[in-house]
């Protein structure tokens, strides 16, 4: 095991006491590494755009205290447990937040996130409660992927693509969108539908979809960010868009004008369990086509069972990704499939600006927008 001696004994971490208070930055014990963990040197960590509300108190939670909050992140490991046979000291890792149970994989807890928990899943929690926004972070050995820096990092005279460590936790938004695209078998050459594509999901989703080979149809609200997705994206010509009128018919005549569509991608927010998008989607999908629901609602939603049965469509609820999901995906990065330049770096914070990185995460709009946090 690699020695921790050389660290000193505290770090700098975010600690979350209540949602009714503020979060402050303390001085917290540096963690150990025991079996089937490591310790990791957080680099750049993720901030998602339901971290405000759900820290804040906007959403029904129950928030276990004191807690480090954070998700996905990319680090540095410092130490590794005695059974660790492959991540070793000064590897540059991305940090999977989904951490599962190694005997029951159903049993699932988003690091430091509180959404609702089994019994068998708060067992996670109390191992593994703090996130990512310390300067330092124990986690489960298979949440870390080691990253090829040399190709990921490296300059281009030399092989490598030039990306700053920042950019690659973008693919902490890419990685939910991806898993619903490969939960329904995505094939290039296939034409997906991506509703609501003009959030940071779904604007992902956009862009994987176009890296797996695939045709992409967005649906939104705003015509200026559905505009704005065709400058954005690699492959223009490989994408159509249709606004979301609040017209059901309206929608699926403009889909269907467009046809084909294998497969969709629901990935609406809460806020959007009634919208119209959910039905015409559904209603302009072929004979077999292929549905991933992945929207964040609380809400029961109405769709056309009938439809659905009459035209042998098939439904796939998809909760985050698999694991292999995220050496897939770094796969599609590494051989440049997937450009993180189509990315946007919308803000890097350090952890006395917690605030202002929430409110940034919170307030972006647009293709794949990500904001960081430094420790």
């Amino acid at each position: 095991m690699a020695s921790t001696s050389q660290l000193s004994a505290t770090m700098k971490a975010l600690v979350l006491r209540s949602t009714a208070e503020p979060p402050s930055v303390e001085d917290l014990p540096i963690p150990s590494p025991t079996y089937g963990t490591a310790v990791i040197r957080i680099l750049a960590a993720a901030t998602t755009n339901f971290m405000k509300p759900v820290y804040t108190g906007g959403r029904p939670f129950s928030i276990p205290s004191p807690m480090v909050p954070g998700t996905s992140a990319i680090g540095r490991v410092v130490s590794v447990g005695p059974d660790c046979t492959r991540a070793k000291e000064g590897d540059l890792v991305f940090f999977d937040c989904v951490i599962r149970s190694r005997d029951s994989p159903a049993d699932t807890y988003l690091s430091a996130v509180p959404f609702t928990l089994s019994e068998s899943a708060k067992k996670l929690r109390e191992h593994f409660g703090n996130g990512s926004f310390a300067e330092y972070c124990r986690t489960p050995l298979e949440n870390l992927h080691v990253l090829n820096e040399t190709r990921l990092l490296g300059d281009a005279a030399h092989g490598g693509l030039g990306y700053k460590v920042e950019q690659l936790a973008l693919a902490a938004l890419l990685l939910v969108p991806f898993g619903g695209l490969k939960a329904v078998n995505l094939q290039a050459g296939e034409t997906v539908l991506v509703a609501p594509a003009t959030g940071s999901f779904g604007g992902c989703g956009v862009l994987c979809a176009q890296a797996m080979g695939a045709r992409v149809i967005a649906m939104g609200r705003d015509e200026q960010l559905l505009a704005a997705l065709k400058t954005h994206v690699p492959f223009p010509e490989r994408l159509h868009t249709v606004q979301i009128t609040g017209n059901v018919q309206d929608e699926v005549a403009a889909l269907t004008e467009i046809g084909g569509i294998d497969a969709l991608l629901e990935i609406g927010p809460p806020q959007a369990s009634r919208s119209t998008h959910i039905q015409s989607a559904i209603l302009a999908l072929k004979h077999g086509a292929r549905i991933s629901f992945m929207g964040g609602y609380r809400d029961d939603v109405s769709i056309p069972y009938g439809w659905i049965m009459n035209h042998g469509i098939r439904v796939q609820g998809t909760y985050m990704y698999q694991r292999t999901d995220v050496d897939d995906l770094f796969k599609l990065v590494e051989t440049g499939s997937l450009d993180l330049n189509a990315g946007e770096l919308n803000g890097i914070y350090p952890l006395e600006q917690w605030k202002e990185a929430w409110d940034g995460a919170a307030s972006a709009r647009g293709l794949a927008k990500l904001t960081v946090i430094k420790p």
